[in-house]
This record gives C-alpha cells, sequence and structure tokens, in this order.
C-alpha cells in the first residue's frame, strides 16, 4: 500500500467520519471501498441513458426491414454485377 494525502471539505470529512463509525472500520479503508466502487461505475450507462438507448432500440428494430435471405443475397449480387461494367455511364461528347 501507498500513504498519500488529501485535502477534503467539511461535508466530505462529516461524511467519511460517519461511514467508518457506522461501518465499524478505518476511515481508509472506507476511502478505498468508495474508490474503487467509483472506478467500476466508470464507463458505465446512468439508469436514464440505459432507458434512452432501450427506448431507441425499441423504436428501431420494429423499422427493420425482414426480407428473405435470397432477395437480399440476389440484390447484393446484381449491385456488384453493376459495379463491375462501371456503373453509369454519360455519353461521349
Amino acid at each position: 500500500m501507498k500513504k498519500m494525502t488529501f485535502t477534503l471539505d467539511d461535508e466530505s470529512v462529516i461524511e467519511l467520519d460517519r461511514a467508518a463509525a457506522r461501518l465499524g472500520i478505518p476511515k481508509s479503508q472506507v476511502v478505498r471501498e468508495a474508490v474503487r466502487r467509483y472506478g467500476e461505475q466508470l464507463g458505465r450507462l446512468t439508469d436514464e441513458e440505459r432507458r434512452a438507448k432501450l427506448e431507441a432500440f425499441d423504436r428501431l428494430v420494429p423499422a427493420v426491414p425482414t426480407r428473405p435471405r435470397e432477395d437480399v443475397e440476389a440484390e447484393l449480387a446484381a449491385l456488384r454485377d453493376a459495379r463491375r461494367q462501371g456503373g453509369r455511364r454519360s455519353p461521349a461528347s
């Protein structure tokens, strides 16, 4: 472990003292656990962000066209053939 020095505001000191007393553990352990939990939360979506993404998913998924695989593959093949032939050509002037 490494010893460090921090400056905390009065409200944070009160919360730290209260948490350590309530849990019956040293203040340094409260800080270690708080930092670990904070680190676990980084990069995670908030409940509001998660709800918004799920709503967007629910709105967009029904809009995805459902076509037989054969139709999709035939359309892609036709596009590839058109590209190989150079696509549209302008008339020579």
